[in-house]
């Protein structure tokens, strides 16, 4: 899975325990509702991000993640996690169509204007 969007939080590495830590990603997406999505980069993964600055857009290649826990009560509760695996850049283009994966028009000038044309010629369109 895949979330695209601009970075607007990259947070320190955190050291959990002694084998253990982590570093969080905040991905602003860019829809009529954004959505600020935290995710979590663990091990060697979080010095990924250190090439990565607030306000790239970026593409992160995600897992998501569950966990069962029993609390001392007996109770079960149910945990969720977004884990990131990689990241990159997105090429940023002009056009917004193209961002929505429309084609593009090909500039105006792009065309060479008409050279024959009559405005005394008959044609047989209705408008």
């Amino acid at each position: 899975m895949e979330v695209t969007g601009k970075v607007k939080v990259i947070n320190p590495v955190q050291q959990i325990s002694a084998t253990f830590k982590k570093r969080e990603l905040v991905v602003t997406t860019e829809e009529q509702y954004p959505q600020h999505i935290m995710i979590e980069f663990t091990q060697d993964k979080t010095d990924i991000l250190n090439q990565f600055n607030i306000g790239d857009l970026v593409k992160v290649s995600i897992n998501l993640r569950g966990r069962e826990w029993v609390n001392p009560q007996g109770e079960t509760k149910y945990f969720n996690s977004i884990q990131g695996w990689r990241i990159e850049r997105v090429a940023t283009e002009t056009p917004a169509a193209s961002a929505q994966g429309m084609p593009t028009m090909p500039p105006v000038d792009a065309f060479e204007p008409a050279t024959n044309f009559n405005e005394e010629e008959h044609d047989d369109l209705p408008f």
